[in-house]
């Protein structure tokens, strides 16, 4: 199966679907494709009954980066519609791992950032080890975690999210873990042996229950989520055709400072 993808690394063994993001060189950053090929194997799991629990981790030294550097150059020609398009697409994958009814462990060694903390967040667990680092720095190139809002503030509470969302700021595994972000820090030479704990707790329990129980958590939320991401993609999609994110991409990718452009003459001397 594995030949089918470029940028995933899958395989089954023992009632287990691993999924490994395989952009090393790129940090495993997010695109088109990896998030196509993202969708495709969750649905060819949810149909396959000898895969009861799913693992997604990264290869080499990042979980994953965010979006891809070339990724946000080909973004800036996009108009409205292609932007919503695109945004739908990552917006529909949060919602489908989600909602997932198996569980989901992220396997987290080293950084997850926007768009890739937003794929970590919404599996069932999150293990990290101390090399971990999670934040949603969007605001700082001038755009907006709008996708992941609708999930972060159901699970760590508006106080959190907005701590994270606004400032833009990365933190610790640590961190992550008193904020409630993610469920336990690991030892990295015990990584393993702590999934393959979980992967056997899991197999212990009764496949309906749990299903079922993933169920109630989705139905408890799944309407107003799956409206929030129509509504949340037209934000992205409007909000990537505004000058302060062009400015921003062109500062991240020139490797600069960015010059926002202030709202009054006052501002611009006070700030």
């Amino acid at each position: 199966m594995n030949g089918m993808y470029s940028t995933i690394k899958v395989h089954s063994a023992q009632c287990v679907g691993y999924i490994t993001l395989n952009r090393p060189e790129k940090r495993n950053a997010l695109n088109a494709p990896m998030i196509s090929e993202l969708h495709d194997i969750l649905d060819r799991w949810l149909k396959d009954s000898k895969v009861k629990v799913v693992v997604l981790k990264g290869q080499g030294k990042a979980f994953c980066s965010g979006a891809d550097l070339a990724y946000l150059r080909e973004m800036r020609q996009f108009d409205f519609q292609q932007n919503k398009k695109d945004s739908l697409a990552l917006g529909t994958l949060y919602l489908k791992m989600y909602t997932f009814p198996k569980p989901i462990i992220a396997q987290v060694e080293g950084p997850a950032l926007a768009g890739g903390c937003g794929l970590a967040s919404v599996c069932d667990l999150i293990l990290a080890n101390e090399n971990a680092k999670f934040g949603y720095p969007e605001v700082k190139i001038g755009f907006v975690a709008a996708l992941v809002s609708t999930f972060l503030i159901r699970q760590i509470g508006e106080r959190k999210a907005r701590e994270l969302l606004i400032s833009g700021k990365i933190i610790s595994a640590r961190e992550a873990l008193d904020f409630g972000l993610i469920n336990q820090v690991v030892d990295a030479d015990q990584m393993e042996a702590v999934v393959q704990n979980w992967i056997h707790q899991f197999l212990q329990n009764g496949k309906q229950a749990m299903q079922t129980t993933k169920q109630l958590f989705s139905e408890f939320n799944y309407q107003n989520i799956e409206k929030d991401i129509e509504r949340l993609s037209e934000v992205n999609a409007r909000f990537r055709q505004t000058d302060e994110f062009s400015e921003g991409i062109n500062a991240f990718l020139e490797k600069r400072a960015p010059k926002w452009q202030s709202e009054t003459k006052r501002e611009e001397r006070t700030c």
